[in-house]
């Protein structure tokens, strides 16, 4: 088979398209022939060796965590799906299982990729609904699962005053529209954004310049600082507003200057918010979507992670594989 492929640590120009044996289901796991799939940080940082004293990663390494496709085969011991389902969902790499999750993992051989074998039992992969097209159903998964437990975990009032730091990326732009429903929304991003973003729901547009901060926000949602750079965003809480961030490392307090902030760091790899099917279920209500930025074929996936790495991208990039 055909697969993106990073053959040592390295930056994603060094990522080659080449042909791989195509991975086997072993029992309890699914076979997929991938539709398309879409691109994450993990994507860059794991083969970067960002973590290799953590996790050693074994090459050739098939980078994808998001996906859609049909399933091809079904290993021993499989009942919840059968070939030719359409399904969809989010696996991290094999290499990296301490970091998956309890009981249910969502593991995968990578999913840039013409077929890739996933994990059947697991919240994280779910039957793709017929109005959900491949496209959409790539672009959704780690960014639909990201803001459902972000907005469960922020306690947004209705009409409260919110920041979202970091837009105009996956988890932003889709973060944006739920958001808006029930709060004022001022987001950061460049002005060539600005429209799109006001489309979102955004009230207020502003640059990535903490002087451009509001001040006495409600609620602050980080997207994309590192989590030890997050001082500027806490400063412009009021006192007791709450600060949601998703990013590593892990903001300690302390870190933050000041002590009446209500930190809320959110990581739900067990699936405590609800999985994939809450979420084409939410997508299905037209609460949640992914904006699709930039389309690519499997031959363009390496260029598709070195444009994530490298350039300013508007919503989430997506690689077309069949």
């Amino acid at each position: 088979m055909k697969a993106v492929v990073a053959n040592d640590y390295g930056p994603p120009e060094t990522y080659t398209v080449t042909e791989i044996p195509a991975p086997e289901p072993g029992p309890g796991q699914i076979q997929v022939r991938i539709a398309a799939a879409s691109v994450n940080p993990a994507d860059v940082r794991i083969p970067s060796g960002e973590f290799r004293e953590q996790f050693a990663l074994p090459f050739p390494h098939v980078p994808g965590n998001d996906f859609a496709g049909t399933v091809s085969e079904v290993g021993p011991g499989v009942t919840a799906y059968a070939v030719g389902d359409e399904v969809f969902g989010f696996a991290v790499p094999r290499a990296i299982r301490a970091m998956a999750g309890g009981e249910r993992p969502s593991l995968t051989t990578g999913a840039l990729a013409e077929y890739a074998v996933f994990e059947a039992d697991t919240p994280f992969i779910a039957v793709r609904p017929q109005g959900l097209g491949v496209e959409a159903a790539a672009a959704l998964p780690t960014v639909g699962l990201t803001v459902r437990a972000m907005l469960a975990s922020a306690d947004v009032e209705p009409g409260a005053s919110a920041l979202v730091v970091g837009a105009t990326g996956g988890v932003g732009t889709a973060l944006l529209p739920a958001l808006a429903a029930v709060a004022k929304v001022t987001a950061t991003g460049r002005p060539e954004d600005a429209d799109r973003l006001r489309e979102l729901g955004a009230a207020e547009v502003i640059g990535y310049d903490a002087a451009e901060y509001p001040s006495g926000v409600d609620i602050a949602f980080n997207v994309t600082l590192p989590g030890d750079r997050l001082a500027d965003v806490a400063a412009a809480l009021r006192p007791g507003g709450r600060l949601v961030t998703i990013t590593f490392p892990v903001t300690q307090p302390e870190w933050l200057g000041r002590d009446d902030v209500d930190l809320r760091f959110v990581l739900d790899m067990d699936g405590k918010f609800g999985g994939m099917r809450e979420v084409a279920e939410a997508a299905g209500r037209g609460e949640l979507a992914a904006v699709i930025g930039r389309r690519y074929m499997l031959d363009e996936g390496p260029q598709a992670i070195a444009d994530f790495a490298r350039r300013h991208t508007f919503g989430k990039l997506v690689v077309r594989v069949s």
